[in-house]
């Protein structure tokens, strides 16, 4: 018998494979061979499907990278933040639907998920009470923002293909950077190299010190 979990995990094959765009009610019944109405009956409606495909993959996400007791509250909000960040590299459509799980259901998983296991730490990193609710949003956004710069933007209609997508846009943008006049722009030359060269895991998790740095100065 078709189960919620199957019709979900049909779903994310398909939303990995093409994208929102591919994702009907028609292609996974297809899929599935069966009829909308059991889709319909476990699901919902096509924005359900894709609510649940996002709440799928990020707590699994989370779970596997389950906190252990014992580990410094910095580490534990890295393990936080690269299990999002690993989540959208294999699943290009989640940066977008993440985003608007956060937006748009503050007392979902999705969201109580994030923000409890990243507002857990702050009490250790000395961070007031009074400010951890900013603290905690200052984190999320930081996360949910760089790590959807780095995903392919759904509806991108760039013809790059996505796996040289990374190396051609750096080697494009380098290069216009060099043609910049050097007296105008001495700074983008001074970076130029290091833009070019950069790893976006090791970035990422230099933006995250940044912010922790800056959050054990509140008290």
């Amino acid at each position: 018998m078709l189960s919620r979990e199957q019709i979900i995990e049909a779903a994310i094959g398909l939303l990995d494979a093409g994208g929102e765009s591919v994702l009907t009610v028609r292609a996974l019944s297809e899929r599935l061979a069966t009829g909308s109405g059991a889709i319909s009956y476990h699901v919902g409606k096509r924005d359900d499907l894709l609510d649940a495909a996002t709440e799928m993959v990020v707590t699994g996400a989370l779970a596997t990278k389950s906190g252990r007791a014992g580990k410094a509250p910095e580490d534990e909000i890295r393990v936080v933040a690269l299990a999002l960040f690993d989540a959208i590299a294999e699943h290009r459509w989640l940066a977008t639907r993440l985003t608007l799980q956060i937006v748009r259901n503050p007392v979902g998983p999705v969201t109580v998920g994030i923000f409890e296991r990243i507002g857990r730490q702050l009490a250790a990193l000395g961070v007031p009470q009074a400010s951890w609710f900013d603290a905690a949003s200052t984190l999320v956004h930081y996360i949910l923002g760089a790590i959807s710069q780095n995903a392919r933007i759904e509806g991108d209609t760039s013809d790059v293909e996505p796996g040289a997508e990374r190396e051609e846009f750096l080697g494009a943008a380098s290069a216009a950077w060099r043609e910049l006049a050097p007296e105008d722009y001495p700074f983008m030359h001074a970076i130029v190299g290091q833009m070019a060269d950069h790893d976006d895991r090791e970035q990422f998790l230099t933006g995250i010190a940044i912010v922790l740095d800056g959050l054990t100065h509140l008290g």
